[in-house]
């Protein structure tokens, strides 16, 4: 049987792959996780958001995505998470539990799942990475113009090209070495002549992105001044352990 200690590493790293769909930000680094435990042969995960009314969709794909990702571990009887301080927090808990989906959580009153929403936020994701990459290029000094035949090849190495070619792969568009840097929603080259719009609605999205990330972290600290959001909560196993977690 695995120590506890390593349990609760394995969950925080889980965790720490679980990302706020409208920030694109791991929850662990935004501090959403507000407690963690692993116990008697399972795990349980306390979370919380900056304000009372979040919208439900957005905080229903957080707390399932942390369930999903805890339960593909394959190494507990049993996982709990759990939002606190929301406004539908129950609906959301009681349907994450059952695994009844967004719809069934709120019966009656959703019309439907939430995949088109994730794809959207996803889209966003990419085109903000897009821009950190070119920006990477053109602070060494290309030109715009040139960027027309560039491929993911010519990205240096970096924490930027690796987000960028994670959000192709989500996507399901081309991934590889040799794809277009630029590319549209079906994964066909875009025009030479439309790359500089492209570019500036990529910075914008990527500016809107950072800015909602910050906005939020502020209401964070707000709402709950005696704890940081910055790093981490603890992760508490077996008899008292402390697991690691960042």
């Amino acid at each position: 049987m695995t120590a506890a200690p390593a349990l609760a590493e394995q969950a925080w790293q889980a965790l720490s792959g679980v990302r706020d769909p409208e920030l694109d930000e791991p929850i662990t680094e935004l501090g959403f996780v507000v407690a963690a435990a692993v116990r008697d042969g399972g795990v349980s995960v306390r979370l919380r958001l900056p304000t009372y009314f979040c919208a439900p969709n957005f905080a229903y794909l957080m707390v399932a995505d942390a369930y999903d990702a805890l339960v593909a571990l394959g190494e507990f009887d049993w996982v709990e998470v759990r939002l606190t301080d929301h406004f539908a927090a129950e609906e959301i808990n009681a349907g994450v539990a059952a695994e009844a989906g967004f719809a069934g959580a709120f019966a009656g009153q959703a019309a439907g799942e939430l995949d088109e929403l994730r794809d959207t936020f996803r889209r966003k994701a990419h085109l903000a990475c897009l821009e950190r990459a070119c920006r990477t290029l053109l602070d060494s000094g290309w030109q715009i113009d040139a960027l027309a035949g560039t491929t993911l090849g010519d990205l240096p190495a970096s924490a930027e090209r690796e987000s960028l070619v994670r959000r192709r792969a989500e996507l399901g568009l081309p991934s590889g070495p040799d794809a277009p840097l630029f590319v549209e929603d079906d994964g066909e080259p875009v025009p030479a002549g439309a790359l500089p719009k492209r570019l500036r609605f990529a910075k914008a999205v990527r500016v809107s992105i950072e800015g909602n990330s910050a906005f939020c972290r502020g209401l964070l600290r707000t709402r709950y001044p005696e704890a940081g959001v910055e790093g981490a909560v603890g992760f508490a196993g077996a008899e008292g352990v402390e697991g690691k977690v960042s």
